[in-house]
């Protein structure tokens, strides 16, 4: 790029003064960040506007300066005609408000697209997320999938028990990795203070162990929760008990119990 020709073009003291397009504005100000040649001519051309605007203004002559200088000692009679006015130095003057003017309103577009621009990259990055995390949670989705369709998974279906015979679960336990997909859309959201707790049985004797509690059941938006399960389970249930969970289940809080098949 031709620096000097550039300069010499006169698009500078255009821009300063705000009298390009918005995309000339722009093309410039990209060019600014390049080229430290034009920066440095900008910066000069807005130190000259300035100092323009305090010698052609007529409020910077001071009469009282020059008037003890004045001899009115030999005064004569003269014929007044009007004079014309110095229409040079006040086209400088209203030329330097203008481009003082349009420097004020450059500088307050380029802050206000300086700004537009970070709003942009700050919703690109948040859009960037949205994607990233939805990526995730599909990839999530297809591995629970593969999971529960695979061949040598077993279903367990668990009904709703007394007062609660409308809710229900599904578990499908994989041996083989001693995991169990507790699909608990069936539920309602625990009550305060309250937490959905999950237990492996045997039956014979009865004997309850707890695979945990599931404290983010409410905010969880799929209601599918991995819980490990090394236990030779032949039933599984569901009561609601106090945050923290129990140490053995209470069975008046008994939402829901399915059978394995294969139990005796």
């Amino acid at each position: 790029m031709d620096i000097i020709a550039y300069i010499e073009s006169g698009i500078l003291e255009l821009y300063v003064a705000g009298h390009l397009s918005e995309k000339e504005n722009q093309d410039v100000y990209d060019l600014l960040q390049q080229y430290p040649e034009l920066l440095q001519e900008v910066i000069e051309i807005e130190i000259a506007v300035v100092k323009l605007t305090a010698v052609v203004s007529p409020h910077a002559i001071n009469f009282d300066s020059f008037k003890g200088k004045l001899d009115f000692s030999d005064t004569k009679v003269v014929d007044l005609k009007p004079k014309k006015p110095n229409w040079i130095s006040y086209a400088g003057w209203a030329a330097s408000i203008l481009l003082t003017g349009g420097l004020l309103w450059t500088l307050n577009n380029k802050n206000q697209l300086e700004e537009n621009l970070q709003i942009v990259e700050t919703e690109k990055q948040y859009l960037e997320i949205q994607i990233e995390d939805a990526k995730t949670n599909l990839a999530a989705t297809k591995n629970l999938l593969d999971a529960i369709r695979d061949k040598d998974i077993l279903a367990v279906p668990l009904g709703g028990q007394g007062d609660y015979a409308s809710t229900y679960a599904k578990v499908y336990w994989n041996k083989n990795d001693n995991t169990i997909y507790l699909d608990a859309e069936g539920l309602p959201n625990a009550p305060e203070g309250k937490v959905w707790q999950v237990w492996s049985l045997t039956l014979n004797p009865l004997t309850p162990t707890s695979l945990g509690t599931i404290d983010d059941f409410n905010t969880d938006d799929n209601k599918i929760f991995a819980i490990a399960n090394a236990n030779a389970s032949q039933a599984f249930g569901i009561t609601l008990e106090p945050a923290g969970g129990s140490a053995y289940p209470n069975m008046e809080q008994l939402y829901t119990l399915g059978i394995v098949a294969s139990a005796p």
